[in-house]
């Protein structure tokens, strides 16, 4: 037994099978625009602190990122993310301060806080963020992020932070 079917039932019947065809697949979900997530909008200073890392950390009188303390370890992996961070929200731009401990005078400290930033900020360079992203500053010993006089304290002080300008 065959079953034939006039033209003028096949074709809203075709259509029907086209549209319920249609039908099966997922709806297509658009990207969220950036907004707060737990009470942090993207692309906020507190975003960058929360989910990047807005600090590396130095060895005593060094200015290198390959240190040998337990805070230096992660330099490569945070700036990573700060440029990947960067690339995404394109209109940020950023301040590098350069801090050090309270040992050594002023002026030494002074020249190393701007030796770190320096060298994050060549980093960042170094991964395709415009140079006129990125601008430096050192306040050597004067603005501690960790108050004391030991070793963990001034380790904490020995770092580069960013924040957006």
């Amino acid at each position: 037994m065959s079953v034939t079917m006039s033209p003028r039932r096949a074709i809203p019947v075709a259509l029907m099978v086209l549209l319920l065809a249609g039908c099966a697949t997922a709806p297509v979900q658009e990207a969220a625009p950036p907004t707060a997530v737990r009470g942090i909008i993207a692309g906020s200073q507190e975003d960058l602190v929360a989910n990047i890392g807005d600090r590396v950390f130095f060895d005593l009188d060094r200015a290198d990122l390959a240190g040998r303390g337990p805070r230096t370890l992660n330099n490569a992996a945070t700036l990573d993310r700060q440029a990947g961070w960067l690339t995404q929200f394109a209109g940020n731009n950023v301040m590098l301060a350069g801090n050090c401990d309270e040992r050594g005078t002023t002026e030494f400290n002074l020249a190393l806080g701007q030796r770190r930033a320096n060298t994050a900020r060549n980093y960042l360079l170094g991964k395709g963020i415009a140079g006129s992203r990125v601008a430096t500053i050192s306040y050597g010993k004067e603005r501690p992020t960790a108050p004391g006089s030991d070793e963990d304290s001034w380790a904490q002080n020995r770092n580069a932070i960013m924040a957006l300008r």
